[in-house]
């Protein structure tokens, strides 16, 4: 017999994870499954070999009991318990799961009660008002499968720190198994800094490797193995994009040279291939940081000496937007204060949710006093160079409004305003709604603008355009929210801010001390936008930050006739506006 290799392997236990959520089984076990199927294919040695070496529990997500499984479908080739499983409902039930939102009870009614036993079928029951037969399937549900179904058909992807945490396993094992190998540097997506990952790219170096580079090819995984001399070239082809490689092309052509596998070349003599930095150097361009190779118009922005100096996780001073155990937190406020603190940095602000969000445990107004009396006395201990901000996370209620009366809202130091509830307002109402909030002088940062939660949710509909523009003449900093489920507001808007003049606020999100840092995620996403530091308000110094909260309160302060007349501002008030 033919033993299956880990691509197959992977295939079955996916099977397997689909299976088991669809019967309504332990939750914990199908995602245990499903994540070991992810994992299984990004290692550069065969699984024969993984389970003779008792190394098959190194992937990340395989422990004793899968460990059992994964060797017991290798040694037979299959699953003792599949083909009953697969008795109980036909493969394209299976299909349905892949829709966001759309849960396994429902999914079994929908087989069950309607005899529904594939997408294609799902989508035409749904287009013709043909669920509504089922209790709670009516036209509300219909939109939600068919957005769903929409959302499930555009590039999916790992999540960016699900990415991060494969992309480790692989290096670790490469370093193992390859101990000679040198500059082992992921590539592709993930080192663009794409919210989604597709498939997965490393670069190493091979001392003893000669000639043109070598792709091993593991399920998911490349590995591109490149020979010292060409290890630039490797690099640069592997990240891409190809629209990036495309402009480098043609600037290449246009200068007499050529760019191939081999290098930058003119004639036969090689320019450039060592280094991305020769390569880049060579076409008349500075490094183009991998996080805007994206699109091509980069290579005219470097051209013109226009690149942005992006904003760097060094740069941040403050973590803005984070939970306790006051509300949905798993951390007290003392434990993420000295969290932060730990992490180098100036100042926390504290932004437990208001009384509308029951749901995660939001402050009600005789709370907020007792939280900030809490703030106070940390303060104290503290000492001047760290501070927590007292702060909220409110909710924006469906007319716009913030979820407390003025006279609490006038208490904290900082407010996020957030959605939280009826996604599905029409775009116009949506965006007037979040306008409004936008309005409010309390307002100093618009939370996760369009609510989007990555493969799960698309966003609600919104003007981003009115909204940015909103952002920039009130002075409110938009949110790039580091929750990796998140990463919201998309980058691709990031420019269009710029050039109206907002400000931006890279926030963790954080429920944990752990979750401080998403951080890094945020800053990924903002380098990916263009954003520089100076338009990055926790980039501001603790001196600075202060100073731009006590100018936002200030004009809160003056009467309306004198709001438009000019002010001399200090370099912490300049962002206040």
């Amino acid at each position: 017999m033919t033993r299956p290799d880990a691509a197959a392997v992977a295939k079955i236990l996916r099977e397997l994870a689909q299976r088991m959520e669809l019967e309504g089984g332990n939750p914990y076990r199908a995602r245990a499954y499903a994540k070991a199927a992810d994992n299984l294919t990004l290692s550069p040695l065969p699984l024969g070999q993984l389970i003779e070496e008792g190394r098959l529990k190194d992937i990340p997500g395989i422990g004793d009991a899968l460990e059992a499984v994964i060797t017991k479908i290798y040694e037979t080739g299959q699953h003792s318990g599949l083909e009953a499983m697969r008795e109980k409902a036909p493969e394209g039930v299976l299909e349905m799961l892949r829709i966001p939102g759309l849960k396994a009870d429902r999914i079994r009614k929908l087989y069950t009660d309607l005899g529904i036993t594939s997408l294609k079928a799902l989508e035409e029951a749904a287009r013709t008002d043909k669920l509504k037969t089922l209790k709670g399937y009516g036209p509300a549900f219909q939109a939600k499968v068919l957005q769903g179904i929409d959302m499930s058909r555009r590039p999916q992807g790992r999540h960016l720190h699900k990415a991060a945490a494969a992309i480790q396993y692989t290096v670790n094992e490469i370093a193992r198994s390859h101990p000679g190998w040198t500059n082992v540097t992921p590539a592709g997506d993930f080192r663009r800094g794409l919210e989604l990952i597709g498939d997965l790219a490393i670069v190493a170096v091979d001392p003893k490797h000669r000639g043109d580079t070598k792709t091993i090819k593991h399920g998911e995984l490349t590995i591109h193995v490149a020979s010292p001399e060409r290890y630039g070239i490797a690099l640069l082809l592997a990240t891409g994009s190809p629209q990036h490689i495309e402009a480098l092309s043609k600037l290449a052509k246009l200068k007499g040279m050529t760019l191939d596998q081999s290098g930058l070349h003119k004639k036969k003599r090689i320019v450039a291939q060592e280094t991305e930095g020769g390569i880049y150097g060579a076409l008349g361009l500075p490094l183009i940081p991998p996080e805007l190779r994206e699109t091509g118009e980069e290579t005219k922005l470097a051209q013109s000496g226009k690149l942005p100096d992006l904003v760097t996780q060094d740069d941040l001073h403050g973590v803005l937007h984070a939970h306790t155990t006051e509300s949905d937190g798993s951390d007290t406020l003392k434990d993420m204060a000295e969290a932060t603190r730990e992490r180098g940095y100036s100042y926390l602000g504290l932004t437990d949710h208001s009384q509308t969000a029951h749901y995660a445990g939001g402050l009600k107004p005789d709370e907020v006093p007792v939280q900030q009396k809490e703030i106070d006395q940390l303060n104290k201990r503290l000492g001047r160079n760290f501070r927590v901000f007292k702060g909220i996370e409110s909710d924006i209620l469906g007319d716009g409004s913030l979820d407390y009366p003025d006279d609490i809202l006038e208490t904290f130091d900082l407010v996020v305003a957030s959605v939280h509830s009826k996604f599905r307002m029409p775009k116009k109402e949506q965006t007037d709604r979040i306008v409004k909030a936008i309005e409010n002088p309390y307002t100093t940062i618009l939370g996760h603008v369009t609510g989007r939660q990555l493969l799960r949710r698309p966003g609600y509909e919104v003007d981003m355009e009115r909204i940015l523009k909103a952002c920039a003449k009130h002075g409110v900093a938009i949110e790039i929210n580091a929750h990796p489920w998140r990463l919201d507001m998309d980058w691709r808007w990031c420019q269009r801010g710029l050039e109206l003049g907002c400000l931006f606020s890279i926030d963790p999100d954080a429920h944990s001390t752990d979750e401080i840092d998403n951080i890094q995620w945020g800053v990924l996403m903002a380098r990916k936008g263009g954003v520089p530091k100076e338009r990055v308000l926790n980039a501001l110094g603790l001196a600075q930050f202060t100073a731009h909260l006590e100018a936002r309160k200030a004009k809160r302060k003056k009467p309306a006739s004198r709001r438009s007349q000019p002010r001399i501002r200090s370099k912490g008030a300049e962002l206040a506006r």
